[in-house]
């Protein structure tokens, strides 16, 4: 195991002499990593503002239900009792036919027509609160209180609910789109780095082999570099997208303040940045792992 272990300290600082043996090559391919990953980067990281700010924007969805209008009073208390008691509704407000009535007259040319009416032409209604607001489960809801008795009519609040999260699928597979194309182009930057490696170091590839070294030996510091190379290029990304996030927040925050809104844009979340940093390795790695399968024979490391 301690001989494992020391194998791998050496192939990574082989690795390492590899990256700084050429700084400007390395900090070209670092920048175009960086780069090609700060695009999704940069895209979660406002897809992630953007939903804070959409959830943090809307109101609560809402049902409206109507009782019949030759309801009695009875009839709509029975109903609130029944909502009180459904595990789906978080709260239930009853707005009697007669409050109704009084909020309509107080609007402008309103009041005389209802006045010339006979009776109230209004009947109870509710306003009910979901305790799940997802679309599918105010639908189920819905179609439960429309089987109360006396209700004539069950209006769901919920048309932006459904937009708004048909949106945000959308914000969310466009970033995991874009993140596999621009990951294909990192496997391929790594691709071509290991490529002009080996093809540089073939003489001191040879001499090893005539030596006795296996070629999971010769492999492993290949292996090491192109994970390093995917990693820096990650934290390349990263500080692009930190850098790029200082930079917005002055004029976004300017932008909210005007309309009155209490919203700061935040930097890429914590666990957001490990994964960046994990797949960007990871995808060196394996950018390595093709590059090296026609060039070398024999297992890995």
């Amino acid at each position: 195991m301690i001989a494992w272990l020391r194998q791998h300290r050496d192939a990574v600082a082989l690795a390492l002499r590899r990256l700084t043996g050429a700084p400007l090559n390395t900090l070209l391919s670092l920048l175009a990593i960086g780069v090609a990953l700060a695009l999704p980067a940069g895209g979660q990281m406002l897809f992630a503002n953007a939903q804070s700010a959409l959830r943090g924007l809307a109101a609560t969805p809402q049902i409206s239900l109507f009782m019949a209008v030759d309801a009695e009073r009875k009839s709509a208390l029975d109903v609130e009792a029944r909502l009180r008691r459904m595990d789906g509704v978080a709260n239930a407000k009853l707005v009697t036919r007669e409050e109704t009535l009084t909020r309509m007259k107080a609007g402008q040319g309103v009041g005389e027509v209802l006045d010339a009416l006979p009776k109230n032409p209004f009947p109870d209604a509710f306003v009910i609160t979901p305790r799940d607001e997802r679309p599918e489960a105010m639908e189920r809801l819905a179609a439960e209180l429309r089987k109360l008795p006396r209700v004539e009519h069950v209006q769901l609040d919920s048309a932006w609910v459904q937009r708004l999260d048909a949106l945000l699928r959308l914000g969310r597979t466009a970033v995991v789109l874009l993140a596999l194309l621009l990951g294909v182009g990192l496997v391929a930057i790594t691709f071509n780095s290991i490529r002009l490696q080996v093809l540089t170091s073939r003489a001191e590839i040879e001499v090893s082999r005539l030596l006795g070294a296996t070629d999971a030996f010769i492999r492993r510091p290949f292996y090491w570099f192109g994970t390093l190379q995917g990693l820096l290029g990650g934290a390349t990304a990263w500080l692009i997208v930190l850098g790029a996030t200082a930079w917005l927040r002055g004029p976004i925050g300017e932008l909210a303040s005007l309309y009155r809104l209490d919203f700061a844009l935040a930097p890429l979340a914590a666990g957001d940045a490990v994964m960046l940093l994990a797949l960007s390795a990871a995808l060196g790695w394996a950018g390595a792992a093709l590059s090296l399968r026609g060039t070398l024979a024999g297992d890995s490391a």
